[in-house]
């Protein structure tokens, strides 16, 4: 292999990474807008950290949009998810449940995983619990810029699901968003790299 066709190797790997990532960054952006109101099964509510025994604002208004498509009849149960955060009480889903039933949803529709600590982790136990149910069709319920991994996520595990990012998310100034953006990118990139591997 000559230096010069070695170069034009590494730049031609150079420009199809700059494509990838620049795609997977239009697609994150693009598919935080969009929301599928369908009727389904449950809402499953990605975990966020909680805060004592009050949820943070951002797991607060994952909780709020879940109620609401509760009661506009969306959604017959819902399932939260998350696990104890380091030092924590209260797993974050138990958090979510206290905060829902304070908001009038009925405890008998509500169903809680308490293991997970990571959106993969989230969807593969929610799954699990809902299948005993007899739960087949799914609202996913996060921030807006969350929801691209979240439904692939969601499809590979199995699920029939559908995309419901929460409308009052506290990501809403661009200081806020780009970090979260910026996060994001680098775990969706991550996990579609891993496929080949699982």
């Amino acid at each position: 292999m000559t230096k010069k066709f070695g170069i034009r190797l590494m730049l031609a790997i150079i420009l199809v990474l700059f494509i990838f990532i620049s795609y997977s960054a239009f697609s994150i952006w693009s598919f935080s807008n969009k929301v599928q109101h369908v009727k389904t099964d449950a809402a499953v509510v990605l975990g966020a950290a909680a805060w004592g025994d009050e949820p943070s604002p951002v797991l607060r208004e994952r909780i709020n949009h879940s109620i609401w498509l509760y009661e506009n009849g969306y959604v017959d149960k819902i399932i939260f998810t998350g696990g104890k955060g380091e030092g924590a009480l209260y797993a974050e889903s138990e958090i979510a449940r206290q905060y829902a039933v304070k908001n009038n949803v009925n405890p008998e529709n509500i169903l809680i995983e308490t293991k997970s600590r990571i959106t993969e982790e989230n969807l593969t136990y929610a799954y699990e619990i809902a299948k005993q149910q007899n739960i087949r069709t799914f609202t996913i319920v996060s921030d807006p810029l969350h929801m691209k991994r979240a439904m692939l996520m969601a499809k590979n595990t199995g699920m029939e699901a559908y995309s419901s990012p929460t409308q009052t998310s506290v990501y809403k100034t661009l200081e806020s968003k780009v970090p979260f953006f910026m996060r994001e990118l680098f775990f969706y990139i991550g996990y579609i790299f891993s496929l080949p591997f699982r």
